[in-house]
């Protein structure tokens, strides 16, 4: 059969057409919507986030770091100031080898492996496209030197900062403290912190560490500013488009003198230990040193590795602030204390006397506590007890009040707990108690315990700034202001000035105020009498004080064991003691001194505080 051939019909094939045509152009509707929608995204939508990021491309945020506000004493004597400094800093983001640039960069400028380890670790915090610097405080030669090599090094260049600096440095370091690179603790801390905005801390690298720069590092620290920086492709600035200024710290005023200060400081000579002077009045605190003391500029922008285990390593412990986390035993100085106890409670009077041989024996015991004087002091009344400190009254005393009442009266005059003063570091000291022996010791509390805490051994511990507000009370008769290391502020940019007000922190009312006179009575006798344990320093006084020695045992005695500071070590030897205040009937200054090792309080102790005391009372040391 003959094959049949298929006819052609062009009414299909344009159908055909016709469909395929129309679905191409559907498509190309689809896809020309498409595009228009995204045109319509990104140019109408996300216009502003586009443009922002175009911005990126040639514009940079940099945080303007604010000036620390400074620091001055009582009379306008600058104590912590800012410097301007150099340093040298590298954008991760601009360098292509971090390794081959530090390489290339030893060559010119020089930095130690503590310098470089320090970059690292800051590295691993920041943003890559943040300069962190490598070296600090660079020299005007090596700032020429790296300027001539610049172009040699992308991504590296010097950065002009204002540094903290201490113009006074030692002497000063353990009442201010210092500021410090911030770690990542503090870092994180920062974040953390809900009172402190998400920014406040960009472009600041330093922070308060210690002292009155860390208690009042909201008010030093101010608030950052920024620039708008046009750059170019290599991060090079090209100029600056827009900036708000930073708002400078706040400046502070304190109640250091420093002319008192160099006077303690120079008093207690070659000897370790703390002098606190205060005004009792307000609280005040006039001279807060710690001997020996370190430079606090070695910490401002990282202390190497090497000076930091010398000073740690150092046997007198320099980094160790004695005035006021030194817990030493407050000795003879709480015998006034002690002496208003009795009276408040009705373990004595005034003129109540007692035969007082070199020992005092508890009833049915064998144990002897004894009295400092070979001998003893003979027929004594309370005046006569403070004034020649008679261990064996005291003795008795306590064991009359016991030591319930002892650490009820004595927790008033601010013993046992911090008194809030507005630095770092401040320990609580040790009032003992029942209470507190069970707790800490699991045991019961002994009588021959209370014995020894009447006069302040055993448990008890102080701190000087404890027994320079405790005497300040006994100079106001009951009223203790909490101390204070600020005096004003100054804001750095209304000139605005405030006065800090002083603020109570109890006040003790006796039975009969004759109590206080008949204690700071004695109190002077000591001082100005030939019998007076102090009696030394009252030669040629231009004024009426008031003190007390003591001796703080450094180390037990056996019962029947004599002390011989001739065959002791030095480092086991007595502390020396001295609390006082002047003038007696206007009570402007109250000192406590402690001199480590320093033997008996009216040798070594009581002649710094008069020296002292001759500085703020009539503006010179006298002979």
């Amino acid at each position: 059969m003959p094959r049949r051939e298929a006819i052609k019909n062009p009414y299909l094939e344009h159908q055909l057409f016709k469909g395929r045509a129309l679905f191409a152009a559907l498509g190309i509707l689809v896809l020309v919507a498409v595009v228009l929608g995204r045109m319509v995204y990104l140019q109408i939508l996300q216009h502003e986030v586009f443009t922002t990021l175009s911005q990126d491309n040639r514009v940079r945020v940099v945080a303007l770091p604010p000036p620390r506000g400074l620091i001055y004493d009582r009379n306008g004597i600058l104590l912590a100031d800012n410097l301007p400094s150099y340093s040298l800093e590298i954008t991760p983001m601009e360098v292509d080898d971090l390794d081959a640039t530090l390489a290339k960069l030893q060559r010119i400028i020089d930095f130690d492996e503590d310098d470089e380890k320090r970059f690292r670790n800051e590295l691993k915090r920041n943003p890559r496209f943040q300069g962190t610097a490598l070296r600090f405080n660079l020299s005007d030669e090596e700032v020429a030197r790296f300027a001539s090599d610049r172009h040699f090094f992308p991504g590296v260049d010097i950065a002009a900062r204002l540094s903290r600096h201490y113009p006074l440095a030692g002497p000063f370091v353990h009442a201010l403290g210092y500021v410090g690179r911030i770690n990542e603790k503090e870092l994180k801390r920062i974040k953390e912190d809900k009172q402190i905005g998400p920014n406040e801390y960009s472009g600041t690298t330093h922070i308060g560490k210690l002292g009155v720069e860390k208690h009042y590092e909201a008010q030093l620290h101010g608030q950052v500013g920024f620039q708008k920086v046009e750059i170019n492709a290599q991060g090079r600035r090209l100029r600056v488009l827009e900036e708000q200024a930073p708002v400078p710290g706040t400046n502070l005023t304190l109640s250091l003198d420093i002319k008192l200060q160099f006077v303690a400081e120079k008093a207690l000579g070659d000897r370790n230990g703390a002098v606190v002077a205060i005004d009792p009045t307000n609280g005040e605190v006039l001279a807060l040193v710690s001997k020996p003391y370190y430079d606090p500029n070695l910490f401002v922008n990282g202390i190497s590795g090497k000076d930091y285990k010398a000073l740690q390593q150092d046997d007198d412990r320099p980094l160790f602030n004695r005035a006021v986390s030194g817990q030493y035993p407050p000795g003879s100085t709480v015998k006034p204390m002690v002496a208003l106890a009795g009276l408040e409670y009705g373990a004595t009077w005034a003129g109540k006397t007692m035969m007082a041989g070199d020992y005092f024996m508890l009833p049915n015991q064998e144990r002897k506590y004894r009295d400092w004087k070979r001998g003893g002091h003979g027929l004594v009344d309370m005046a006569k007890s403070i004034t020649q400190s008679c261990d064996v009254y005291f003795y008795d005393l306590a064991t009359r009040l016991g030591i319930d009442h002892i650490h009820e009266f004595l927790s008033h005059f601010g013993l046992g707990a911090s008194n809030g003063l507005d630095a770092t570091g401040e320990a609580d000291g040790l009032l003992p108690s029942r209470e507190w022996k069970r707790r800490a010791r699991g045991q019961v509390w002994y009588p021959g315990e209370t014995v020894i805490t009447g006069i302040g051994q055993g448990y008890m511990l102080t701190t000087p700034l404890q027994l320079a507000t405790s005497t300040g009370m006994l100079a106001m008769r009951g009223e203790r202001m909490r101390p204070r290391m600020l005096r004003a502020t100054h804001d750095a940019v209304s000139g605005e000035q405030k006065w800090t007000p002083g603020y109570y922190a109890t006040s003790l009312e006796l039975k009969r105020d004759i109590y206080w006179d008949q204690v700071i009575n004695a109190m002077i006798d000591v001082i100005h009498k030939p019998n007076g344990t102090a009696h030394g320093i009252g030669k040629d006084i231009k004024y009426k004080a008031a003190g007390k020695t003591g001796t703080a045992q450094v180390f037990g005695l056996k019962e029947d064991e004599e002390y011989d500071a001739e065959k002791i070590a030095e480092k086991l030897r007595d502390h020396a003691l001295f609390v006082g205040f002047a003038p007696v009937e206007d009570p402007r200054i109250a000192v406590a001194v402690i001199v480590e090792n320093g033997g008996h309080g009216s040798r070594a102790a009581a002649p710094v505080a008069r020296q002292v005391m001759d500085q703020y009372l009539l503006g010179e040391v006298q002979d």
